[in-house]
């Protein structure tokens, strides 16, 4: 599929030189699979005349040569374009599931929920892996007690894989392990693109139920990345209740359900949704609000999953490597019936 659609792109020629956009240069990236296809376009003048006409010509083309593929185009301007890059046999073939774990903002504890929902899926029999998508906070070496991990490479037939961290019997992969902790990690979005790629294609991931993977926070080219790299099954939502997390939420949703996304959303995880202190086990203290997120759902349609509250114990065993929902039984309990509805909507949605 991604030769036909540089075949294809290499029909197209730019109005002002006259040569082909492959020839030129100005195609970045292309992947395909699973009927969807994505293809990056990068021209070097900072403002293209003829980029938005290219762009559609582009679509255009595609969707009537392919028309029963989902394609999305993304123009970038300024910069000259990167040297092309060798194919490499993806290690994603024996993943059954891939769920996105998504926040329209951060600070809503996404990775938290990412963690404990895997450890719920495994409790259930899964066998689960985690990619921390999240380039420039990468949190989930933490949460599972693994920050000191450097990874192996081994040789898998004629290709070289990344042996993923194991902790709990969840695997996992993240730029975490390639950098100090004290690092600061000044990326252009292409080189954390590239980063991404080669975690996704060459962690030696083995057979999964479940590929859960750890977005940035709010919606931009690592998420389009993603999105061409793995045929992502269903996406995860999570805010906390008060509203202006829940106005970020809305770009989140809609940036999977657009046309050329087309993602199915699982649902929405309120985390945070109250507080309840030790010495009042009855009280229920709603220190960000009530019910936003459940509201919205609500009213655009989308499944609820699920409340999560404040309770130290989430606190301290992200700190401490060791996800809640597999040792407090209260959290284990919130997080069961969440990863329940989640298997039972992203199984519908693959029927």
């Amino acid at each position: 599929m991604e030769n036909r659609i540089q075949s294809l792109l290499s029909e197209i020629l730019h109005p002002e030189t006259g040569k082909d956009l492959v020839q030129s240069g100005f195609v970045e990236h292309v992947a395909a699979a699973a009927g969807k296809a994505t293809v990056v376009l990068r021209f070097a003048k900072a403002r293209d005349p003829f980029a938005i006409k290219i762009k559609n010509t582009v679509e255009e083309t595609l969707r009537r040569e392919l028309p029963s593929t989902e394609v999305l185009v993304v123009v970038k301007e300024g910069g000259a374009p990167p040297r092309p890059e060798p194919k490499t046999l993806t290690s994603t073939g024996s993943i059954a599931r891939v769920i996105a774990v998504a926040s329209g903002k951060g600070g809503v504890g996404k990775s938290t929920v990412t963690a404990n929902l895997a450890v719920a899926l495994r409790d259930m029999g899964y066998r689960v892996g985690v990619l921390d998508a999240d380039i420039y906070g990468p949190s989930q070496p933490r949460m599972f007690g693994v920050e000191g991990y450097v990874p192996d490479a081994v040789r898998e037939g004629d290709q070289d894989r990344i042996v993923p961290a194991r902790s709990m019997e969840i695997l996992l992969m993240s730029i975490g392990f390639f950098i100090r902790p004290t690092d600061a990690l000044l990326w252009r979005g292409a080189m954390a693109v590239n980063a991404l790629k080669q975690m996704i294609h060459q962690t030696q991931w083995g057979a999964l139920d479940f590929l859960l993977v750890d977005l940035p926070p709010g919606t931009g080219d690592i998420h389009l990345s993603i999105i061409g790299e793995l045929k992502i099954d269903a996406a995860v939502i999570v805010s906390t209740p008060q509203q202006v997390a829940v106005a970020d939420v809305v770009r989140g949703v809609e940036m999977f359900r657009n046309e050329n996304v087309a993602i199915p959303i699982a649902g929405i995880v309120e985390n945070m949704a109250w507080f309840t202190p030790e010495e009042l086990p009855e009280a229920r203290y709603y220190l960000f609000g009530r019910g936003g997120a459940r509201r919205y759902a609500e009213e655009c349609g989308v499944a609820f999953l699920g409340e999560i509250p404040i309770v130290q114990s989430i606190m301290e065993s992200a700190d401490d490597g060791r996800p809640a929902a597999g040792i407090d039984p209260r959290v284990g309990e919130w997080y069961r019936a969440i990863a329940e509805k989640t298997v039972e909507k992203v199984m519908t949605n693959g029927q």
